[in-house]
């Protein structure tokens, strides 16, 4: 299991705000996380992406974790930006600790990270979930995970199939899940994905419970976390196998998978 942060603003915020800054911030999670359902420790490398303006995403990407990267300390107070994802990652026994493991993963001008788990997936789903991927985004697969794969068909769907994050991240979903009653798998499929301009996230599993996932709304940000990052009363549990659109005006939308 992972741990995840998604944030849309329409101002921008240093990545030290998500990352170090808050009580209970990336960084402690990694080392303390709350509400993991499997794993106790999220030690194997993380990663940030982030917008500015007419540019293409950026990466800053680690496999120390990420209490042990100085140099985090000093970017977390330089970056900023009004739309930011993270993910602090916890291996699944048997996927190396490599930078091409560690998320966000990317496609053009989208962004995306994954906590959860595709069950054995090596020897479950790791041949039926490729042969869904046209050449273009099979070849773009440099590591090994569970979790890359599962973008990898995300992309392709948005590209190809729909255009819609919403709707790409549905046909996503439904087919991992199908897959797995096929072969008779669990996995559990939380993901936030963006185009800076807008986040779409998903709490998601084949079967019970659910990895946690919460949103936060002030009236001109959006933030979407795996466990909440400060105390507020605000936060809210995204119910389970449903997705939370966040619409460039920062009004949440539910779709019910």
């Amino acid at each position: 299991m992972c741990r995840l942060v998604g944030y849309l603003g329409r101002e921008s915020i240093y990545l030290e705000h998500l990352v170090s800054k808050t009580t209970h911030s990336l960084t402690v999670q990694s080392y303390q996380p709350q509400e993991m359902t499997a794993g106790l420790l999220n030690a194997d490398g993380f990663g940030i992406g982030w917008y500015a303006p007419a540019q293409p995403p950026f990466f800053y990407k680690n496999t120390l974790p990420i209490w042990n990267d100085i140099n985090l300390l000093h970017l977390g107070r330089y970056i900023k930006s009004n739309c930011i994802l993270a993910n602090i990652r916890s291996a699944t026994p048997g996927q190396s600790l490599d930078l091409a493991n560690c998320q966000p993963f990317s496609h053009r001008d989208v962004i995306g990270v994954h906590n959860g788990y595709i069950e054995d997936f090596h020897r479950s789903l790791y041949r039926p979930l490729r042969s869904l991927l046209k050449d273009e985004y099979y070849q773009n697969i440099s590591g090994n995970t569970d979790s890359e794969h599962i973008l990898a068909l995300f992309f392709q769907n948005l590209i190809h199939n729909s255009g819609s994050m919403v709707l790409a991240l549905q046909e996503t979903l439904a087919a991992v899940i199908d897959l797995c009653h096929k072969y008779s798998v669990n996995a559990s499929l939380n993901l936030i994905v963006s185009d800076g301009k807008q986040l779409v996230a998903s709490r998601c599993a084949s079967r019970t419970p659910i990895p946690s996932l919460y949103w936060l709304r002030s009236v001109d940000s959006m933030l979407i976390a795996s466990e909440p990052l400060f105390e507020h009363s605000d936060w809210i549990s995204l119910a389970g196998n449903t997705i939370l659109a966040i619409a460039p005006d920062f009004s949440p939308s539910f779709i019910d998978l």
